[in-house]
Formats: structure tokens, sequence, C-alpha cells
């Protein structure tokens, strides 16, 4: 409250209270975990030398900052120590970038936030523990798609990627050495310090370096992308929104690169949010998740897989079918494969296992399955019950028999 005396009747510390009381004795580490957490912020001057860059929007730029170093970022983002940056007011001067202090995350109990708490504790109670110090590199990447790599699609000759599909298992666990997409929000971690518990607050929860994201990353604009390569996985979980509960510690045995980065290459690219699903059945809105999925799989390490899903299929009312047409689309032009995982839909997995199959026996190329999506929007505004993956089939069909 001495960093930011305005907000001592606005802020509230119930969930952080609440939480600490009801842990068992048995696992309430914090009277000896938060002195520790404050060492480590107070250490700032020493870890950080100079002012932090911010990755800002339109700019295609990098920083590397070392675990420690992020680690102590963190400390003080925990005790709220970052100025100018409890307001998003249009006036305000990082209005365009999300929160980094911890003070949302401790006000407004409810048991997500229980959960939450106890995946931020295990990590800072791991990186303050006597010879646990972790000694990597994490690297934060903005890539912009240049307007010349972004109208190529109705020319595209190449055919449909190798596809993985699996309704189990998940892309962090079962993507291990793939380019890992993260279903982001383009303020990025989402609503990880708040009540959000979808997939990319989940995975900021297990790889808690992420958050720090927050702290320079300006809001993603529709052809940018976050590509965060090294960050550590400090816990198990299990559950997805309410049912999510934190699983316990985990030990990350990945290897390390010539940089001590782990081997976790994790992609941020945020789809549109839909207020109606309609909405999505136009062109103009399928180009631009287009151009955002091939800004993100352009960006990274040539002949690298991807691993990826439903994308923005869940609270943004994506249309599954045509997200994965769109992201094979993009893998495609990248000459990527593609592990694809539906989260227990069985449904897409088997449909979108034949119309892939349809595709590449046929071998249709990108910018003919481009024209098939221009054909499918037309006949969505006049019958919204169609389907894209049984449209595909359909049109390929009628095109064979010709």
């Amino acid at each position: 409250m001495k960093y930011n005396p305005k907000y001592r009747g606005q802020w509230s510390f119930d969930a952080l209270s609440a939480f600490v009381q009801c842990v068992p004795p048995a696992e309430n580490y914090f009277p000896a975990l938060f002195p520790k957490i404050a060492a480590l912020a107070l250490k700032l001057p020493q870890y950080i030398k100079k002012a932090v860059p911010l990755l800002q929007s339109g700019q295609s730029a990098s920083i590397t900052l070392s675990q420690v170093q992020i680690s102590c970022l963190l400390a003080n983002a925990f005790y709220c120590t970052f100025p100018r940056r409890n307001t998003a007011e249009p006036s305000a001067e990082y209005h365009n970038y999300p929160t980094i202090n911890f003070s949302s995350l401790f006000g407004n109990w409810n048991v997500r936030k229980r959960e939450k708490l106890r995946a931020v504790m295990h990590y800072f109670k791991m990186v303050t523990d006597a010879g646990g110090t972790p000694r990597g590199l994490v690297t934060f990447e903005r890539h912009c798609l240049r307007p010349t790599e972004a109208s190529t699609w109705r020319s595209c000759k190449q055919t449909m990627p190798k596809l993985y599909l699996s309704s189990q298992g998940s892309i962090e666990s079962d993507g291990a050495g793939m380019l890992q997409v993260d279903f982001a929000c383009s303020l990025i971690g989402g609503g990880v310090l708040g009540s959000g518990l979808v997939q990319e607050e989940i995975l900021f929860l297990m790889n808690p370096e992420l958050i720090v994201s927050r702290l320079f990353t300006e809001k993603l604009q529709d052809a940018e992308c976050l590509i965060i390569k090294g960050s550590q996985q400090f816990s198990c979980i299990s559950g997805f929104s309410d049912s999510f509960e934190w699983a316990g510690p985990h030990k990350d045995c990945l290897p390390r690169d010539r940089w001590a980065r782990l081997q976790r290459h994790t992609l941020a690219m945020d789809a549109l949010h839909f207020r109606q699903p309609e909405e999505q059945y136009s062109m103009l809105k399928v180009m631009r998740e287009l151009n955002k999925a091939l800004c993100g799989f352009k960006a990274h390490t040539p002949g690298v897989d991807v691993a990826t899903g439903k994308w923005g299929c869940g609270a943004f009312k994506g249309d599954p079918e045509l997200k994965a047409v769109i992201q094979l689309m993009a893998a495609a032009m990248t000459n990527r494969g593609v592990a694809f995982f539906t989260f227990g839909d069985s449904e897409l997995k088997d449909g979108l296992r034949r119309t892939h199959h349809l595709l590449v026996t046929q071998g249709i190329t990108v910018g003919k399955l481009f024209e098939l999506l221009e054909d499918f929007c037309s006949v969505q505004q006049k019958d919204r019950g169609q389907k894209l993956f049984s449209f595909i089939r359909k049109k390929i069909s009628c095109r064979s028999l010709l």
C-alpha cells in the first residue's frame, strides 16, 4: 500500500487471506515464504540493471531474460510494486498492456482463486528455496506478418500437411518438442490474474514464468503473435475451468539449448472473439484468422511441427471445423506437420480425419481450399445449418464426378 496509496480503499485481499486460512497446517509454509518473496523483490537493482524494453505493436523484436530475473520481476508483481500499471483506462500510460501487479488475484475470493494461488505459491517456493534457483534463460519474441506475406492464399499450390489426431492427451504434455499453441487473449495471459481458467490461464499457471510477458507485451494486433522459448513447467494440474485443481509439483526434464533455454516453445496467438457465431462466416474474418495462424507458424524454426487444437472455440465462439481447416492451411503454407488434440471431442476428430484424408487423396491445394471456404461463407449467409466438413466433402465429390 506504500506503493499504491490511492488504492487503499479499493483493493481487497480477502482471497489471499482466505487462502492462507484454508490451507491445512501441514501445507502452510507461507509465514516463511512471504519474507523470501519480499527479499527476492528487493534484489531488483541487483538483477535488473536497466529498464526492461517493451515489445510494442508493429515491431518485431525479442527480449531474453534469465529465470532469476523473471523470478525477481514476478516477486515485485506479487507485492504490486510496478507503478502506473493498475488501471486500463484509455488515458492511462499503459492502457494497451495487460495488468501485471497481482492485486486482482488477491481479491474476490472463490474456489478458482484457491487453486491458482496454490500454483503461484509453489512457483515462489521453488525459486526461493536454497539450491532451487533456476539458471536458464527465457526468450520472448514478438513477430509481425508483413503485408506481402498475407496475400498469397488463393495462389498457394501447397497441399495438406501431415496430421496426427487425438481426442485424448494435451498440447502441453503430448506436444513436447513441437511449437505449442497457446489459445491466447490479445492481452497476453487473459484472466490469469483474475478468475479466468481456460487453456491460456491454465498454461500460465503451469509455467508461471509466462506471466512476466504481461509486463512488457503490448496488446497483440491482427497480424502479430508472441513466441516464448524456454519457460519452465513447475506444476501439474488437472481439470478445466471450475474443475481445475493444482495437482502437485512437476520436475521439468526437458533438455536445454545452447542458450540454456528449456526446449519448450510456446506460440501465443489470439483468435477473434465473436459475439454471435455467425459473424465468423465472412472471408474478411477468415482471412484475419488465416494470417494470424500464418504469422505464428511462419515465425518459428523451419521443420518443427505444430501442436494445437480447438483454437478460439470456447468462450470466443469459434467454429471448431473452420478453425481446424484454417490451421491446416497455415501449416501447409509453412511446411509443418500438425498434431491436433480435440480434448475429448471424438466427433471432431473423426470428421477432421475423414476430411483431411479426402483433401490429401484428391491433391487439394491451399488455393483450392481457400476457394471452398469462399463458397462456404457465401452459402452460410443463406443456410446457417451447413457444416464445413460435410460441405467440403460434398463439393469435392461433385467435382470428382465431373
